[in-house]
């Protein structure tokens, strides 16, 4: 090779070299920005999908939105807009499910009876309780409004009996406050193992705004027996008499 040639063709090779990575930072530059686009605009659309959710108050959708968006695109500007009512938005979803969790709890049943309709509310003890010495078995809490008998609340039992024939004393707790003693009435009948607060309307009242509401009560194995009974899922317009 002429020696006068090689340094030229270093030179061009070298700048074949430059050129080709110059070529390769741009394109890797191009590709970083339209990641970077494309991630922005996938981030606003899940940014929609919680702005929609929160306008509907819908707010586990509005937490799950949130989320995704945290986890896939957490460096986007839709993420900065959103992340300062995380924290809000994730306590008002966790209240929701709390919610719709003590609401389902509840059943409610109508039912044509002699002289009209017979409508009843009723839930399950939130912990099994051994009545008899059998194994715990739940106790349920009744409300019901029956034509001819009116209104009344009542427990039942799946097993043993109570201890309260002719009349006795419980004691009700409403949340953090001071028990309360009620007269109840285990009635002579083998229909159902029930027992029946006699003022069923201060027992209503009792829950109004509470969480949690237990009952102790006398049963024929000895002793006293506690029920307690999530009681704040209670659609109270299910019984729309009560509330007069």
């Amino acid at each position: 090779m002429n020696p006068k040639i090689f340094p030229y063709a270093a030179i061009l090779f070298a700048i074949a070299i430059a050129n080709g990575c110059r070529d390769r930072a741009a394109d890797a530059a191009a590709q970083a920005a339209a990641t970077a686009a494309a991630s922005e605009n996938a981030a606003k659309e899940n940014a929609t999908g919680f702005d929609d959710a929160v306008a509907k108050e819908n707010w586990p959708l509005a937490k799950a939105q949130a989320d995704v968006l945290f986890d896939q695109f957490p460096n986007t500007e839709a993420a900065k807009r959103i992340r300062p009512r995380y924290e809000e938005i994730k306590a008002k979803a966790e209240a929701a499910r709390e919610q719709a969790r003590v609401t389902a709890l509840w059943s409610y049943n109508t039912e044509n009876v002699k002289g009209g309709q017979q409508l009843s509310a009723a839930i399950y003890s939130k912990e099994d309780v051994d009545t008899d010495g059998s194994g715990a078995k739940p106790v349920r809490l009744i409300f019901r409004d029956n034509p001819a008998w009116g209104r009344s609340s009542y427990l039942v039992l799946q097993a043993g009996d109570f201890d309260c024939y002719g009349g006795c004393k419980v004691k009700v707790k409403v949340d953090d406050a001071v028990p309360k003693t009620m007269a109840a009435l285990r009635p002579k009948t083998d229909e159902a193992i029930a027992m029946f607060i006699n003022d069923e309307r201060a027992l209503w009242r009792m829950t109004k705004g509470a969480k949690l509401i237990v009952i102790e009560f006398p049963v024929q194995a000895g002793g006293i027996r506690s029920a307690a009974f999530e009681v704040a899922g209670l659609d109270r317009s299910k019984l729309p008499k009560w509330e007069k």
